[in-house]
């Protein structure tokens, strides 16, 4: 059963109609980015009529979106995974995020809604089997996918890049928020990896964030030793989450 003592929620909206409608913890499991550390979460539901403002608030507080909840880690003697969002003001493209674009120039990217299709999904198996073939979203059914899409309380879309034939090369679920678009779940075709289509999918939400004037895309956890994130900080400046306020992270 979760775990409902001792949870830390200094960090929470106080305001008694924002407040999250439960909080529980996550039993202690494995994690998957550091060998030998184990992993728990702080889950609170996003529902009801102030799911937006409700969702606003824990993003900026460190929180993640799965569904109709949020959650963030509160592991035992670990404080390695840091929540980032990138500074769209101050954004500059370096020059491999250039030769990304030039190489992409060929898609056509565009925000469609947050409908699963089943070329969407044949996508995504064919990009878990290559990148996670041992992980649970491998496993994942279509009813699982659609509900990864479709099953959110708050602003929802799909970025779908296709290329000259129209054929899907890769997807990106995000959501948007007051101050910022915040990205969800990005999936591409393994087989054309070296065009940097995860690079071209957060260049994308940054446009978009930006033509919207929306201040910040927020790109979830990173962890200074995870080779996994440390694409992360190729997109400048990226702020870190720490001892409650946004800095620069120097890493």
């Amino acid at each position: 059963m979760p775990d409902t003592r001792e949870l830390n929620t200094g960090e929470l909206p106080r305001a008694p109609e924002a407040r999250p409608r439960f909080l529980f913890r996550t039993p202690p499991m494995p994690c998957p980015y550091l060998a030998g550390q184990v992993e728990r979460h702080v889950f609170a539901e996003i529902a009801g009529p102030e799911a937006g403002g409700l969702y606003d608030q824990l993003s900026r507080a460190g929180f993640r979106r799965s569904h109709r909840v949020a959650y963030r880690p509160a592991c035992p003697n670990c404080s390695a995974c840091v929540p980032v969002r990138v500074d769209v003001g101050r954004n500059r493209l370096n020059r491999s995020q250039r030769r990304v674009l030039r190489d992409n120039a060929d898609l056509d990217a565009l925000e469609v809604p947050a409908i699963a299709t089943p070329e969407q999904f044949r996508l995504f198996q064919r990009y878990q089997q290559s990148r996670h073939g041992d992980g649970e979203m491998a496993r994942m059914t279509f009813d699982d996918y659609r509900s990864m899409v479709e099953d959110s309380a708050v602003g929802t879309a799909l970025a779908e890049m296709r290329g000259p034939g129209g054929e899907l090369v890769g997807a990106c679920l995000f959501d948007r928020l007051n101050d910022g678009l915040s990205a969800v779940y990005s999936f591409f075709d393994p087989d054309q990896a070296a065009r940097g289509l995860g690079t071209r999918a957060v260049l994308w939400l940054i446009d978009r964030a930006r033509a919207e004037r929306r201040p910040f895309v927020y790109l979830g956890y990173w962890i200074s030793d995870s080779r996994k994130m440390a694409y992360k900080t190729r997109f400048q400046p990226l702020q870190a989450l720490s001892a409650g306020a946004w800095r620069d992270l120097q890493a």
